[in-house]
């Protein structure tokens, strides 16, 4: 929600006080002001990120007017109507986050979030808070109104970036390549240059700068010195994301001192970690005083980055500089099991920032109105699971922003283990929980799984049957409700009929048990029976199938299992 820290909470009547209480109630961060409203947005204005007025748009406007500023300090203004039907976003729509925070009011409110400015309309980035979230900076020169309106209007928009970033999808008239006289232009550099005109500059936190010094050196040296080596180097400031040294400096004044005249952390590294790199200007007067060859040069490398500048000394300082990898995002979602409502709020933020979306066509045509302007998405068929994984996680290695998509919860008989067993650290992972298919049905049934159950997959394609027997036996020993997923298929027949006798073996035959097939879509078929009476030839790999436990009934026609055993 951009920089908002501090939310203001203003009402005129009953129901917005109502209102603000509750919202003051759930975010920690908001505050009811109190007394006359012109009085409370007077001292809202000037102590809160984001002001959410429950009046109307004309008072709100009325009172916010002689209030106005400066677009990028302002805070951020949403106003409620009082029967909170609507959160409008009514000024600081990108730069106060007033955009982000209707959304967020309308979703604690069950509101509808109105919003106006035309990037966030049409689908396309906001320029004024583009890579925030991967740490970049806008540079002050940055000609963000007449980009932003080429952007809008379809025209070409040059993307000029020497390594590709996770920052989305952008739209098809934002074309990669080298930037143009004329032609606007988006660019992504920590390098220093001139800057083409009309563009919007952002430097990436991709720098890291490794520093060694002697005891007591001032923060005034380490700071000249650190910047007469980034000139040198042709790197801007704006994009040092960490300083890092030997731990043994830990408490050297000096250099915490210019780190956070930098604004940034130091990382500190073990002497005996850093003498394990070779650095090509290693020193045993260094290694006789802090224990490793090297300092400078050595943090860098222990940071992950690649040495672009070798190490340059002042008189009690060494600095060097490297370059960070980029790390591309690999979103796991799961997006439910069928109707468009239950795809989380969650899994509809990741596919808004994933400029890839892969999976089965099935899943991807179920949620593709949901993906912005420029989206990519790869549809490998069914059977082809492992390429699926390989293909996301190798987008993301290559630095994209990439969405792995599937049904129920990816984590549950789905994509997420493929995709985490061949993604390493340099790809930043966020999994999306969904709701899984033994959930919508349990749902649909009543409450089958009140108490102990579990979930067992009766393919054998990937399990060998004989452990999958085993955990029936196990399942059905131990009295658990079970669903069963991918029960039975053209090709297996048999699996579910044989699982069927194990579970016969101890417990009833007049258990019940449910069917739910094609769960929350215009096809769903919901049926009750027993575990006597289960037909096979009634299932599919559409179907999850839920066996109640011995404690299991029927109630109103709806399988219950008490959530405490009879004493």
């Amino acid at each position: 929600m951009s920089r908002i820290k501090r939310v203001a909470l203003i009402a005129a009547t009953e129901n917005g006080r109502r209102n603000a209480r509750h919202l003051a109630s759930v975010w920690p961060e908001a505050e009811v002001y109190g007394g006359p409203v012109r009085e409370a947005m007077c001292r809202a204005w000037d102590e809160a990120d984001g002001i959410v007025a429950f009046v109307a748009t004309g008072a709100a406007v009325r009172l916010a007017a002689p209030l106005f500023s400066d677009k990028r300090t302002d805070p951020g203004l949403v106003c409620v109507d009082d029967a909170a039907r609507f959160a409008v976003a009514l000024s600081g729509g990108h730069e106060g986050g007033a955009n982000g925070l209707a959304e967020r009011v309308a979703a604690a409110l069950g509101a509808t979030p109105v919003v106006t400015t035309a990037s966030d309309v049409t689908g396309h980035p906001d320029l004024d808070l583009f890579g925030a979230d991967l740490g970049f900076r806008a540079d002050g020169r940055s000609e963000v109104a007449a980009v932003g309106a080429a952007l809008v209007s379809g025209g070409e928009v040059r993307l000029v970036s020497e390594r590709r970033c996770p920052v989305g999808p952008l739209p098809e008239n934002v074309v990669a390549g080298e930037a143009a006289p004329g032609v606007p232009a988006i660019i992504i550099s920590d390098r220093t240059g001139d800057l083409p005109s009309p563009s919007v500059l952002y430097r990436p936190a991709s720098l890291v700068v490794g520093v060694g010094c002697s005891r007591g050196a001032s923060a005034g040296e380490i700071v000249a010195l650190v910047r007469e080596s980034l000139r040198e180097a042709g790197l801007s400031e704006a994009s040092v994301a960490a300083f890092a040294s030997v731990d043994v400096k830990r408490d050297e004044a000096g250099l915490l001192t210019a780190a956070g005249e930098f604004g940034v952390p130091v990382r500190f590294f073990p002497a005996a970690e850093l003498s394990g790199f070779e650095a090509p200007n290693p020193s045993e007067v260094v290694r006789g005083a802090v224990g490793t060859p090297s300092v400078a040069e050595a943090s860098v490398l222990a940071s992950g980055a690649e040495l672009v500048l070798e190490k340059r000394k002042s008189g009690m300082a060494t600095c060097a500089v490297g370059r960070l990898p980029v790390r591309g995002r690999l979103y796991l979602v799961g997006l439910g099991p069928g109707d468009e409502s239950l795809v989380p709020p969650m899994a509809r933020e990741a596919l808004a920032k994933s400029e890839v979306v892969v999976g089965l066509k099935q899943y991807v045509d179920r949620i593709r109105h949901l993906l912005r302007p420029g989206t990519r998405t790869v549809e490998p068929p069914l059977g082809r699971e492992v390429e699926r994984a390989e293909i996301a996680v190798e987008e993301a290695r290559k630095g994209g922003s990439v969405a792995l998509v599937s049904s129920g919860d990816i984590g549950v008989y789905a994509m997420a283990s493929p995709a985490l067993e061949v993604a390493g650290e340099e790809v930043e992972v966020v999994t999306v929980p969904g709701v899984t298919a033994s959930g919508a049905a349990a749902a649909l049934l009543g409450s089958p799984l009140g108490h102990d159950h579990c979930s067992i997959s009766l393919s054998d394609l990937l399990t060998p049957w004989s452990v999958i027997e085993n955990r029936l036996e196990a399942a059905a020993a131990g009295d658990f409700v079970v669903s069963f997923y991918n029960p039975r298929s053209k090709g297996r027949d048999w699996q579910l009929r044989k699982a069927i006798e194990i579970l016969l073996s101890c417990r009833s035959p007049e258990t019940p048990a449910g069917l739910v097939r094609d769960a929350y879509r215009p096809t769903q078929r919901v049926h009750l029976t027993t575990l006597g009476g289960l037909r096979p030839e009634d299932v599919d790999m559409l179907t999850v199938v839920v066996v109640g436990s011995s404690q299991t009934m029927l109630r109103a026609g709806r399988m219950v299992t008490p959530r405490g055993y009879p004493l």
